[in-house]
């Protein structure tokens, strides 16, 4: 499988599971892939883009109004102009509104806004903000809009709850990717 050929747009939103997506990165750079992060202000409390260029060696997009663009395009336009697969991890509920109504107010949203490419949102959160009917509500807009949602694990949570709302296990969000990215072999 041939990994050198690909490249993947990792947005982080805010939440304690942002330290998780390093590794998401780490992965798919080891593997050949050039990742390209794109960062929430909020994800930025809770990990430095310090660490993702460490492991990408490519800078990290935090701001909107970033200088340097893709060729003659705006960067959160020209992001996607050559990438195979945009991926959120983790998807904050407030993040998941923001997608499902088309929010534009952070680059992450933005970048998403401009993507026609393959999408895959992994939500993380604590379990009662999980169940609400309006994050139900808008994770089923993103299903509709054929956003392949990786739906959260179940386990201890950062605020002390045991119950669905983890981040889903690195492995099975890789396999998403994986899936969507390489070619499917011929039998």
């Amino acid at each position: 499988m041939n990994w050198e050929s690909r490249k993947i747009i990792l947005g982080v939103t805010g939440g304690v599971a942002a330290y998780k997506a390093v590794e998401l990165a780490s992965r798919w750079t080891q593997r050949g892939a050039t990742v390209r992060v794109r960062m929430t202000p909020s994800a930025c409390k809770f990990i430095q883009p310090l660490t993702f260029e460490a492991v990408t060696r490519c800078e990290v997009i935090s701001e909107i109004w970033h200088p340097i663009g893709t060729g003659d395009r705006p960067e959160h336009i020209g992001a996607g102009d050559d990438a195979d697969v945009l991926v959120i991890a983790p998807a904050s509920a407030d993040h998941i509104a923001r997608l499902s109504h088309g929010f534009g107010d952070d680059v992450v949203c933005l970048t998403a806004l401009a993507w026609d490419g393959p999408m895959v949102v992994c939500p993380a959160m604590n379990d009662r903000m999980w169940r609400n009917d309006a994050v139900q509500a808008n994770i089923g807009i993103l299903k509709q809009r054929q956003i392949e949602v990786v739906d959260p694990a179940v386990g201890h949570l950062a605020c002390g709850a045991v119950g669905p709302g983890r981040l889903a296990d690195l492995d099975q969000i890789d396999e998403v990717v994986s899936g969507l990215v390489l070619p499917k072999e011929m039998s």
